[in-house]
């Protein structure tokens, strides 16, 4: 066992075995101070069998997630420091991979996932080989990490935690494993994605089907990313937003990209049957509601681009409430009561 791992004990579905010493099984936690979030929203069994056959649809290189990992990693220019140790965590694990060379210093790198298939595609990507950087595969589930407290320099999740049934629950995991100033960076899907599809989807079900049944994850807004970060103890949280706009020749073309990302439906309460008129009825609503003039179809993706970082002495503080030298009325006599004052620009 590599000796940043904490022993863990499985309380769900036994993994298979690895023959090969570069790979290592997480399980779930039996710890008490690990259980299981009592509020399930997702179908983490189906999640991984979704992930198993993303990693087989998957081409190469995908457009949106490559443009998501860079400018996610693009933060780790912005730090003065390296990062040694690094595990990145679910999600568009090649595409991390694919882009990562010689960013934040990383010496050792983790991949893990809570799909076989997905890490096994993510060790053969191509290009990604860097001689300076010991990379390690691990089967594991994000909402159970089997690291040890203080023992991670860097987390980095790339469209993945999503999926989770406890968002905060993992997050504060992420904080425990990272050490004092360790970095946290996150891209999560928004409120904002797939709006279209959502649209089409309620009227062709309102059409054929009288009601509508959950067809989407309800994913965060962006007032809830801030708070996620507070929330589990992150110092210097930031947050920003992007907003991607794929087209597509159909909203079938759009559900198949769906299918290799790895981003279909996974809710527990779904409705298990999809009728074929009712989906004939959302691509048809979809074209006769957003198609361009060639003919294509927009999908919009919202990215939350979240930072944080684990307390340390050495960051900057805010200052205690009530320690003010100067007050407002101090500004507004030295400037003068009909003056302005004029940012940059």
């Amino acid at each position: 066992m590599h000796p940043l791992f904490r022993l863990v004990r499985r309380t769900s579905t036994l993994l298979p075995h690895f023959p090969s010493t570069r790979f290592f099984v997480g399980a779930a936690s039996g710890d008490p101070e690990f259980q299981p979030s009592k509020i399930k929203i997702f179908d983490r069994d189906l999640k991984r069998k979704q992930r198993d056959r993303a990693a087989w649809l998957m081409g190469s290189k995908d457009a949106l997630v490559d443009a998501v990992a860079e400018n996610l990693l693009d933060r780790l220019q912005d730090c003065k420091r390296s990062f040694s140790t690094a595990l990145c965590l679910g999600g568009s694990l090649a595409a991390v991979r694919r882009t990562l060379h010689g960013r934040g210093g990383v010496q050792e790198l983790f991949m893990m996932d809570m799909s076989y298939d997905m890490i096994r595609k993510c060790r053969d990507v191509e290009g990604a080989c860097d001689s300076t950087m010991k990379t390690f595969f691990l089967v594991g589930d994000e909402e159970f990490l089997p690291f040890k407290e203080s023992s991670l320099d860097l987390i980095v999740s790339c469209l993945g935690l999503h999926w989770t049934n406890d968002l905060p629950g993992a997050m504060i995991q992420s904080r425990l494993a990272l050490k004092p100033d360790g970095l946290f960076l996150a891209a999560i899907l928004g409120g904002e994605t797939l709006k279209e599809l959502r649209i089409a989807c309620t009227v062709a079900q309102m059409e054929r089907e009288g009601g509508i049944s959950p067809r989407n994850s309800p994913l965060a807004q962006v007032r809830d990313a801030g708070n996620l970060l507070t929330r589990a103890g992150f110092t210097l949280p930031g947050v920003d937003v992007d907003e991607y706009v794929v087209r597509y020749d159909s909203a079938l073309e759009l559900i198949e990209h769906l299918r290799e990302m790895g981003e279909t439906n996974a809710l527990l309460q779904r409705n298990h049957i999809l009728k074929r008129e009712t989906a004939l009825a959302t691509a048809a609503v979809y074209q006769s509601m957003f198609a361009a003039e060639d003919g294509t179809v927009p999908a919009t993706f919202q990215v939350f681009y979240m930072t944080g970082w684990r307390e340390h002495p050495s960051q900057q503080k805010a200052k205690r409430r009530g320690s003010a030298t100067v007050s407002f009325e101090d500004i507004k006599k030295h400037f003068g009561s009909d003056s302005t004052v004029d940012g940059p620009g």
